[in-house]
Order: structure tokens, then C-alpha cells, then sequence
């Protein structure tokens, strides 16, 4: 219990740590107020057994009663306040940390499997933080706090007593700790439970569109079950593994408020202890069952608080990529990379590229699916760094520039466009945050979309919904092409930006990349003809090696994978129904 409470404490920044324990300091305060109520009590339980009840005793009692009771009232409210206060702003903290931490990770830790994980981590773990994390640890700290003021008053009064309520607190203790052990073999399941039914949701939410036109909502929607069903299963398996030591710790906390009560009273008959010690021992029992009673009650869920504070630090642990390069510019806009390879979890990738892209042409990258396109794009931009070899921007190893200033000199147009849950305003200036809105306009007008966004009830400040779900697929490209527009970097990466918009858009499309992409170092994936033919250099990659590289023309004249995907190419265009 002690090491979760560190583990918390050590969790919190300086400032919220600062409140958690001004907190505590006060809840020793609270404690002690807590504690008039026992010599006003027995002030009048002696008036009464010694028959010489005052007025004044009766007032005296009654203020210091009044005084407890109000100083437990406000100091209640305020270590409230300091909890409150430090389980949220360490939550929203730990979002903002975990947040950038994420910005300078590689992008191969951004896959299917990682994103339950980090959105569970970024809602519900954080908010269980704010809501039970600081609740649990803030009412167990009291709860000690509270056991130890009682057992040092009645230490005071008699140390026969005191030793047993010490016996007592040693049982409860241990019961405590043996619940906290064991619940680590369980733990992993129900952490392991709640990322998967929230990876599960979010498929299931991502590709409603796919499950109902291919009728799959019966298969999909047994996954989703399935993921429920096992967080259910996870969670009563937890449950059933605490009941039998809750039952162990309510038992030692009333066993020992009995035993103080009896012991108390017989050694009152055998004369070894005034009436009115006795007396204030049976009140102290009751009190110190009111507070291992509720910390124990709590205490249960600490294993939640080690599970929040060890998912969250996993993720910050993540080692993130050197980003403390300098603030370069580079002369040149062209790149190279000198026998580059890369592999992810054990598997190559690319293999021993080289290769340079000349400033200010257009270089198109074509191959089969699956050989290594779109992982050579990441690693010019440094979304991954290489195994080995280096990339080199203006004659400069990439790793030599710091992560933002490298970062101005690349625009990207997906494939699968995100757009944000704002304004179209917005979305376009994320490229350029501080632009005006004669800006944003001007860049929607070359990117060809002022038209469609003036056709909408209002306009650029019409909210999008989340992901550009409120837009057709060419519209969003095209938003996401005037975002770049704005942006305005030498180095323009197109990853199939037109592969699945319709013949309307891409005439559009077209136009806009049009003008992204006037006088820029051009980086193109593409699957079409058309979109490769006029490259100033084509490199054909397969199985993470470029086998081909040359203009288009000097391609055709070579038997390989280029030419007979161009052959392939007229064939399907070609093709009709009989």
C-alpha cells in the first residue's frame, strides 16, 4: 500500500504534489478535531457518574463539540478542494505529457494495435485518475492518518489497549497486503480487457460503413461482444479474487473495536481501569472502525492506482526519437539517401537504398503493394529513422536538424485524408495557425474548393465533423491540399493522393496539386499513368530495393516491373464489356 501511495505522490508534478500533501498535513488536523469529540463526551459522562453536573461543563462540552464539528466541516472542504484540484490538473497534465511525448515517437509505435491502447490510456485510464485514483489514495491517507491519531490518544490513556488496537492494525494490514498481491496475476487481464473493447469500439465505429454494405454485422458485432464479454469476464474474475480478503479486513476491523470494548470493560471489573477510561475506550473503538472501515473499503481498489500510474509511465517510457537537432535551414532542396535500410520488428523493410532527388523535380515512386513505397517517403521526412545509412536534406544528415525545423520543409497529402472537428476556416489554417482569413481563402481558391465551401450554409465556418466525415472524399482532399498550399514548404510527399476519387473530383484534384506543387521538390506514390509519365525520375521499388530508376521513356526500353505495369495498365483501360 505504502509503495502505491509513493508511486502516486511521485506520479504527481511538484505542484500537485505540493497540494496532496498539504492535504495530508490538514487531514492530521482533521484528525486531531475529530478527537475533541471524545474529552467533550467524557467531561460529560464524568459530571454525570461523579453527580456534579455544571452548566458550565454542559456549555464547555457542547462548544468544544461545535468545534470539532466545525473544524472537521471546513478543514473537509478544503483538503476537498486540494484533492480535487490535484487529481485533475495532474490528469490533464499527464494528457499534455503523454500528448507530446507522442508528437516525437516514431511512426511505426502509430498502428492498428497501438491505437486502443493510447485512446484508453488518454480517457479512460486519465479519468480514472482524476476520479478514483486521487479519491482512493486521499481516503486511505486519511484513514492512517486517522488510525495513527487515535492509537497515539489512546496510548495516552492506557498503552494495554493500545497494544492491542496495534495487534489489530498488523492483522488488517496484512490482509491488506495480501489482497494487493493478490490482484498482480489479474491486473494484466483487465488492462489488457479495456484496451481491447476500446480498439474494438473504435473498428467497429471506423468501418460501419464497410459492415453494412458487405451485410457483416452479425460477424462484427459478435467481436465487439466478445470484447465486452472478456472486459466483464476480467473485471468479476478481479472481484472474486478481493471479496474473500474484503471479508478477512471487515472482519479484523470489527474483531479488534470488540476486543477493545471487552477488554476495556473487564479491565474496568478487575479495577485496573477508571470507568471513565473505559468508557472513552469503547467511543475510541467505534472511531477506529469508522476509519480502518473505510480504508479498507478503499483500499481495495489501490491495485487500480498502480495499473493507471504503470500504463500511463509505459507509454512515457516509450524511448522517442533525438530530436534535439538544431534549427537548420538547409541551402538546397534536394535529398539523399546513402545506402539506407530499415526494418520493423524483425522484419526488412528497406534494404541498402541509395538514392538522390534533385531539388526542385519530381520524382515518382511506383512497385508492387506491400514493397516499401510509402516506408522510403517516412523515412525522407524522419517519421522513422533508418536502421542504417543516413538521409541527408540539403547535404545535412536529417538527424542533424531539430524535429520542427525540419519538419517546415515537408507538406504531405495522404492518401486518407484527417480533417479536424472545427471549422473549415481552421482545418485549412493548421497549416499556417496565425493566417489570415484573406489567406485562407487565397489557398482554397488554388486548391480548387472556395466553390464548394461557399455553397455550404457557413461557409468557411461551417464545423466539419470528426475525420472529414461531413465531406466527400475529393472535398477533404482538396481542404487537405490547401492546407499544404498554406503551409507553403519546399518539399511536397503526394501517398496516392488521387487513387480513390471519383472521375468529378479528380479533374479538380488535379488542378489543385497543380498549383501545390509549382516549383517544389516533388515526392509522388501513385498507382496511375498519367500521374507518373512526366516524372523527371521514376524509381520502381520492390521487396524494400529500388530495381528500377530512370525517366519513363528510358524505363519502357527495359524488360521489367515497370514496363509491364504500364502494359497492365493500358490493358485494364482498354478492356471492354462484349
Amino acid at each position: 500500500m505504502f509503495r502505491t501511495l509513493k508511486m502516486y505522490f511521485d506520479f504527481a508534478n511538484k505542484v500537485n504534489r505540493k497540494k496532496l500533501i498539504t492535504a495530508m498535513l490538514l487531514g492530521v488536523l482533521k484528525a486531531m478535531f475529530a478527537m475533541l469529540k471524545i474529552p467533550a463526551i467524557a467531561a460529560i459522562i464524568q459530571g454525570i457518574l461523579e453527580n456534579n453536573m455544571s452548566s458550565r461543563t454542559i456549555l464547555t462540552s457542547f462548544a468544544v463539540m461545535c468545534v470539532s464539528i466545525a473544524g472537521q466541516v471546513l478543514i473537509g472542504l478544503k483538503t476537498t478542494m486540494l484533492q480535487t484540484e490535484a487529481g485533475y490538473n495532474t490528469c490533464s497534465g499527464k494528457r499534455i505529457e503523454i500528448a507530446e511525448h507522442l508528437r516525437y515517437l516514431p511512426m511505426g509505435f502509430f498502428n492498428a494495435n497501438s491505437l486502443g491502447r493510447i485512446t484508453n490510456i488518454t480517457t479512460n485510464t486519465m479519468e480514472q485518475l482524476a476520479d478514483v485514483a486521487t479519491l482512493v489514495v486521499m481516503i486511505t491517507t486519511q484513514g492512517i492518518i486517522t488510525t495513527a491519531v487515535i492509537f497515539v490518544f489512546i496510548a495516552f490513556f492506557d498503552i494495554r489497549i493500545a497494544l492491542i488496537l496495534l495487534a489489530g492494525i498488523l492483522i488488517f494490514s496484512l490482509f491488506n497486503t495480501l489482497m494487493q498481491r493478490a490482484t498482480i496475476p489479474a491486473a494484466p487481464r483487465v488492462a489488457k480487457a479495456g484496451e481491447g473493447l476500446v480498439s474494438a469500439v473504435i473498428e467497429y465505429i471506423q468501418g460501419i460503413a464497410e459492415v453494412k454494405n458487405f451485410n457483416l454485422t452479425e460477424k462484427t458485432a459478435k467481436k465487439l461482444e466478445g470484447a465486452i464479454k472478456e472486459k466483464q469476464i476480467a473485471d468479476t474474475k478481479m472481484e472474486f479474487t478481493v471479496i474473500p480478503y474484503m471479508f478477512l479486513q471487515g472482519l479484523a476491523t470489527k474483531l479488534i473495536g470488540v476486543l477493545m470494548c471487552i477488554t476495556s470493560v473487564f479491565f474496568y471489573l478487575k479495577g485496573s481501569m477508571p470507568l471513565l477510561y473505559a468508557i472513552i475506550m469503547t467511543i475510541s473503538s467505534f472511531m477506529i472502525y469508522e476509519s480502518l472501515d473505510m480504508m479498507g473499503g478503499f483500499s481495495a481498489l489501490m491495485r487500480n492506482v498502480n495499473i493507471i500510474v504503470d500504463k500511463a509511465n509505459e507509454v512515457l517510457a516509450i524511448p522517442p526519437m533525438d530530436i534535439d537537432g538544431a534549427d537548420i535551414t538547409p541551402a538546397k532542396m534536394d535529398i539523399e539517401l546513402k545506402n539506407v535500410s530499415f526494418a520493423y520488428e524483425d522484419k526488412t523493410i528497406i534494404n541498402d537504398v541509395s538514392v538522390k532527388i534533385p531539388a526542385n523535380t519530381t520524382t515518382a515512386i511506383v512497385g508492387p503493394s506491400g514493397g516499401g513505397k510509402t516506408t522510403l517517403t517516412n523515412l525522407m521526412a524522419r517519421f522513422w529513422d533508418v536502421g542504417s545509412g543516413e538521409v541527408l536534406l540539403g547535404g545535412k544528415n536529417v538527424k542533424e536538424y531539430s524535429f520542427d525545423s525540419l519538419m517546415k520543409n515537408f507538406s504531405f497529402v495522404f492518401q486518407r485524408v484527417y480533417l479536424f472537428e472545427d471549422t473549415i476556416a481552421n482545418n485549412i489554417r493548421f497549416g499556417s495557425p496565425e493566417a489570415s482569413m484573406e489567406k485562407v481563402i487565397e489557398a482554397a481558391k488554388k486548391a480548387r474548393c472556395h466553390d464548394f465551401i461557399m455553397s455550404l450554409p457557413e461557409g468557411y465556418d461551417t464545423v466539419i465533423g470528426e475525420g472529414g466525415a461531413s465531406l466527400s472524399g475529393g472535398e477533404k482532399q482538396r481542404i487537405s491540399i490547401a492546407r499544404a498550399i498554406m503551409k507553403d514548404a519546399p518539399i511536397i510527399i503526394l501517398d496516392e493522393a488521387t487513387a480513390n476519387v471519383d472521375p468529378e473530383n479528380e479533374a479538380e484534384l488535379t488542378k489543385a496539386i497543380e498549383e501545390l506543387t509549382k516549383n517544389k521538390t516533388i515526392i509522388m506514390i501513385a498507382h496511375r499513368l498519367k500521374t507518373v509519365r512526366h516524372a523527371d525520375q521514376i524509381l520502381v521499388v520492390a521487396d524494400g530495393k529500388i530495381t528500377q530508376k530512370g525517366s519513363h521513356d528510358e524505363l519502357m526500353a527495359q524488360d521489367g516491373i515497370y514496363r509491364n505495369f504500364v502494359n497492365e495498365r493500358k490493358e485494364a483501360v482498354s478492356w471492354k464489356i462484349a
